[in-house]
């Protein structure tokens, strides 16, 4: 694992991800936080989505680093397990990336995949 990664629960958040986590975070209430989960849909089965949450429930995980704050919860994990949320900004856009080890296939834009 590079320095610039961190790992909590098998899901690491990069450097950049952070930094763009936290100036998200920055311009929302107080306490604020950036919801990963995993849905069935997408044009390759499931899909990733991206929510703020101002709470955290029960078997979520929060991960913590610097000013950003990601919460997963229990069933995303299982489908999340190794993978490494990035935030990436090239010339087709700037998004967040997940780099999922456990996806067999996903589809063009990165935003769904299958197992």
């Amino acid at each position: 694992m590079s320095t610039d990664t961190i790992n909590t629960d098998s899901v690491t958040v990069t450097d950049r991800a952070a930094r763009r986590i936290g100036e998200i975070l920055s311009h929302e209430p107080q306490g604020t936080m950036l919801r990963v989960s995993v849905e069935g849909g997408g044009c390759s089965g499931f899909q990733y989505k991206f929510d703020m949450e101002r709470t955290q429930a029960d078997g979520d995980i929060l991960i913590r680093r610097d000013r950003a704050a990601v919460l997963i919860d229990s069933v995303s994990l299982n489908y999340l397990a190794g993978s490494e949320i990035d935030f990436v900004d090239d010339l087709i856009g700037a998004s967040f990336r997940i780099n999922n080890p456990q996806a067999k296939a996903s589809c063009g834009c990165g935003t769904s995949f299958s197992l």
